[in-house]
């Protein structure tokens, strides 16, 4: 067994040094915000009556009743990627939603197997990064699905990979209702029952992560190889959720 204490430069010849810092608990035990957690809800579906924005409209329900702050992205009239440039003003609406959001809910319809391309789109329109700002790094995920078929997990577990993509700490409970079109009552609403206790669970872990991971998110992605790229082609830091909050 290698002891820590006798590591010396040599043992790690890759190693540099400049840039290296062991993590260190105390960094992840600075001041707890008190503010409402800042959630995002997006929905994968332009339907009149569409079950994923039905789903997205349950949590978002539970998620004030638990004290967040939430806001909803239209995807309507949002372009496909690469078409259009990203000063359209859809384009801008949904990345500031994204930097200024804390978590988010994604909730999908299951088509052919996968999230839906309205999903996707959505997705595909927040970049990794821009001009040293990374929209979705750090902030919390809840990812939810509706099927008109039996029960499956393939959007939902598609939406874990993207989540994971985009460098964000994905819950790991999550929603899948199958039969949608036979559990909504005609108002839109999801009726007591397992789907509607698992959405609870849900919304719970989801605002119990953010709580817990807010105000360290910085420190959580803080990562040598981009600090390494950062001294080689100095460019702005990427803000924390904090300094990324516009109100």
């Amino acid at each position: 067994m290698m002891d820590g204490t006798n590591l010396n430069r040599q043992d790690l010849p890759a190693l540099d040094r400049a840039h290296f810092r062991a993590p260190d608990p105390a960094s992840l035990s600075g001041p707890v915000s008190r503010h409402p957690p800042r959630i995002l809800l997006l929905h994968g579906s332009l339907r009149e009556r569409s079950y994923s924005r039905l789903l997205a409209d349950e949590a978002e329900r539970l998620l004030i009743a638990m004290g967040c702050e939430t806001r909803r992205f239209n995807p309507a009239g949002l372009p496909l990627p690469d078409a259009v440039e990203p000063s359209h003003p859809k384009v801008q609406e949904l990345r500031a939603l994204s930097l200024w959001s804390e978590g988010q809910i994604w909730s999908s319809p299951e088509r052919h197997g996968t999230l839906s391309g309205i999903m996707k789109i959505q997705i595909d329109w927040l970049p990794l990064s821009e001009g040293g700002v990374r929209p979705t790094q750090g902030r919390t995920l809840a990812v939810m699905q509706v099927s008109g078929g039996s029960q499956s997990f393939n959007a939902v577990n598609a939406m874990r990979l993207l989540g994971r993509w985009m460098r964000m700490i994905t819950i790991p409970n999550q929603s899948s209702v199958p039969k949608a079109f036979e559990l909504f009552d005609p108002a839109g609403r999801l009726p007591a029952g397992p789907h509607y206790e698992r959405l609870v669970d849900v919304c719970e872990e989801l605002v119990r992560f953010t709580w817990l991971t807010r105000d360290n998110a910085s420190e959580l992605v803080n990562r040598y190889s981009e600090r390494i790229e950062r001294a080689g082609q100095p460019t702005a830091a990427a803000p924390s959720i904090a300094q990324s909050r516009t109100g």
